[in-house]
Parts: C-alpha cells; sequence; structure tokens
C-alpha cells in the first residue's frame, strides 16, 4: 500500500481474476477521486497515452485496471518511447486553453476558466492563483508575493504563445511514469487541462524525470523556440514548486526565489 496527497493506493484482484488498483480518499475531499477519474477517462478519451481504465469511480473510492509495471526506470528507448507519447498528446488541437471544468494537482484545486491567451491563463489561472493561496495560508512570505506579482505583469516579455492549444497530462514527473524493461507501460495520477506543450516539458526538469534522449526525440517531432531551457522552463517551474510549497513546506521556498532572482525580478 502507497500513501500520498491523502489517498491511500492498494492493489487486488477481481473474482474474474484481473488485477485491479485501487485509491481511497482518507480526508474525503469533496469530490476527489471522482475528479480524477474524470481526467483519466477524458486522457483515454482525447489521446492514446497509456493510462488505467476506469472500473469504479465514486467520491472517495476508485477501482482501476492494473498497469503492469516493475518499479524499474526508462532506457534511453524508453525515454524515445515517452517522447513521442507526449509529443502526440500534445499534438491535439484545442480552442482555448484552461478546460470545460476545474481540475486538481494532487490534492490543489486547478481553476480551469477558458481563455484565449496562453499569457494570460498562466498569469491568472495557474501562478498568481497558487501564489495567492500560499500567500494566505502564511507558506510564501510578503517579499516573494510581491515579486511574484511584479512578474505575472511582464510576463508577455518572457514566455511565447503557442501554435495552437494543447491538452497535457499535467503532472509528469518519475512517479507517475509507470516502466516495464526499461519502457513505458503508462501514466497515473494526471492534472489536465489545456495548454502550452512547454508547461508540462518544463515539470519534467523539475525532479530529472527525462533525459536527454527524450528532449532530442520530442524535439525532432516538435521542435522547441530559443530559450526554453535557458529561461522559460524556469518560469514554468514557478508553478509546481509553489504547488510543492503548498504540500510539503519552506524547503521550495527557494527554487521559487532562485528563478525570480535569475530573472532579475
Amino acid at each position: 500500500m502507497a500513501v500520498g496527497f491523502g489517498f491511500a493506493g492498494m492493489r487486488g484482484r477481481l473474482e474474474d481474476g484481473r488485477r485491479i488498483a485501487v485509491k481511497a480518499d482518507s480526508e474525503r475531499r469533496p469530490g476527489g477521486l471522482a475528479l480524477v477519474a474524470f481526467m483519466l477517462e477524458e486522457l483515454r478519451r482525447l489521446s492514446d497515452l497509456p493510462v488505467p481504465r476506469v472500473i469504479h469511480a465514486g467520491e472517495h473510492l476508485l477501482i482501476m485496471s492494473w498497469i503492469d509495471h516493475d518499479g524499474g526506470g526508462l532506457t534511453a528507448a524508453g525515454e524515445r518511447q515517452a517522447a513521442e507519447l507526449l509529443a502526440d498528446l500534445h499534438a491535439r488541437r484545442f480552442e482555448r486553453f484552461g478546460y470545460r471544468r476545474d481540475t486538481v494537482i494532487g490534492s490543489l484545486l486547478q481553476p480551469n476558466g477558458e481563455m484565449e491567451s496562453w499569457v494570460a491563463f498562466f498569469a491568472g489561472r495557474r501562478l498568481m492563483h497558487m501564489a495567492t493561496r500560499a500567500h494566505g495560508e502564511g507558506a510564501l512570505p510578503d517579499r516573494l508575493m510581491s515579486r511574484l506579482e511584479r512578474l505575472a505583469e511582464r510576463l508577455g516579455e518572457f514566455l511565447t504563445e503557442p501554435d495552437h492549444p494543447a491538452l497535457i497530462h499535467g503532472d509528469v514527473w518519475g512517479g507517475n511514469v509507470l516502466a516495464r524493461g526499461g519502457h513505458v507501460a503508462g501514466f497515473v495520477d494526471p492534472a489536465i487541462y489545456v495548454a502550452h506543450p512547454e508547461i508540462e516539458l518544463a515539470f519534467t526538469t523539475m525532479f530529472g524525470t527525462f533525459g536527454t534522449a527524450f528532449f532530442d526525440a520530442y524535439e525532432a517531432l516538435a521542435p522547441l523556440e530559443p530559450g526554453f531551457h535557458d529561461t522559460r522552463r524556469r518560469i514554468y517551474n514557478l508553478y509546481p514548486a509553489l504547488v510543492h510549497l503548498r504540500l510539503f513546506g519552506t524547503g521550495y521556498l527557494r527554487p521559487i526565489e532562485d528563478t525570480l532572482r535569475r530573472i532579475g525580478m
């Protein structure tokens, strides 16, 4: 059994022999696991990303098909496979940024009111939403809140609008990429919305989810504009840093401050 974000995870077997993954919402958050099920079903409906099939979804209990994996990492070939899967996901075109309903990342709300501008969406629905909540909870000090507010006003100087709004998994890190024999077995625990694909790629660099083989393969399919690796990925990673600040504490203040200092804020 594993526990994370207030969710207890277990595995079991149905009477017909099928293996299953079970999650229980130990903190009984309103709509918690029904929303996770919604996100998984949307990925299955709208993409070819390998995700668990929802067998039963309730507010506090989620039963999914089991994805066989060995707990290991990805080989270079597996990273290239991951790049192909995510590039294909990001190629799905939408009209606006956000989503038709709010979603969550971990246990935290992601407001998804749709907008036509990615820069405006990231500023308001992601960066300042999470910063305001962190500040209100006492996790983000005044000095950093004011610097983030200045950055939000100037984001157009740093970020670009994508060719098209794209669907993203939203929470791609090592624990959510299941591997078997060095290859991708599946993706779990999504935090979906329609975004600039760069924010997905940026988050993979926060904890070293993938290496050079992934980015070489991804950029062969969907080249990135100059400045992503040097600057934009750091700005995008302010959002997951704020998420982790709220969930895990002040250890995430330093990367926020380092990024603001690096870009002159």
